[in-house]
């Protein structure tokens, strides 16, 4: 295994990415896995935490292969990948079905994850994209889509482990890819973890609750005195 869990992986890339520390930085997960990993890396670079609502729009009997992606948003923004819809003679009503579903779950998120609770600026400032893993990237690309169009000085993705093809395909959306482990063939990406128990709600909220999107180093200071 190259990482015993996600905060060792969140830790490593942390490291990787010391050099932005002092810069003007804000941490996006990919909930929610990407959300314990996300927290090493804002710890450390003494960073808010967001999140990107974002999910896979899986083909109907093989839901991990991605036939696209979508963002929450205003508009919601839809990435589709057309040669994945074809080949597996997708038709508009069943994308549109399966599309309805992920957005309802991304409602629900939005709900138990953010309620009320302030949202990062990203215009002008580096933003640092994170998942604990990347296979056909996906999700990734429509994340880094929909955070390109909010202006951000700089944008990186940072991935522990992922398929070196695809991390070549999601350069162009990056002005950075960081990812310690690239694969020339990416297994499951539970195989790369001792411990890839699934991430709970209840995780992710504490998470979130130690890091205010805009008031970080305050909030963690003052818990760190009291």
């Amino acid at each position: 295994m190259m990482f015993r869990d996600r905060v060792d992986a969140g830790r490593r890339l942390a490291a990787e990415l010391a050099g932005y520390k002092g810069e003007d930085v804000v941490v996006l997960a990919l909930p929610r896995g990407g959300v314990p990993v996300a927290a090493e890396i804002a710890t450390a670079l003494d960073a808010p935490l967001d999140l990107v609502l974002v999910r896979k729009i899986g083909v109907p009997d093989q839901p991990e292969l991605a036939m696209g992606a979508v963002v929450d948003g205003e508009v919601p923004l839809v990435v589709r990948i057309p040669q994945i819809i074809r080949a597996a003679d997708v038709d508009e009503a069943t994308f549109e079905r399966v599309l309805a579903a992920e957005l309802a779950e991304i409602a629900r998120r939005r709900l138990i994850y953010l309620g009320d609770r302030p949202r990062a600026r990203l215009a002008g400032r580096m933003v640092i994209v994170v998942d604990d893993g990347l296979a056909t990237g996906a999700t990734a690309r429509a994340a880094l889509h929909a955070v390109r169009q909010q202006n951000p000085k700089r944008l990186v993705l940072a991935i522990p482990v992922a398929a070196a093809d695809s991390l070549a395909d999601l350069a162009e959306e990056a002005d950075a890819v960081v990812c310690p482990e690239p694969q020339q063939r990416l297994d499951a990406i539970g195989y790369y973890y001792d411990d890839f128990t699934q991430t709970s709600d209840e995780a992710v909220q504490a998470i979130l609750a130690r890091f205010p999107a805009e008031r970080a180093r305050e909030s963690r200071g003052d818990a760190a005195g009291s």
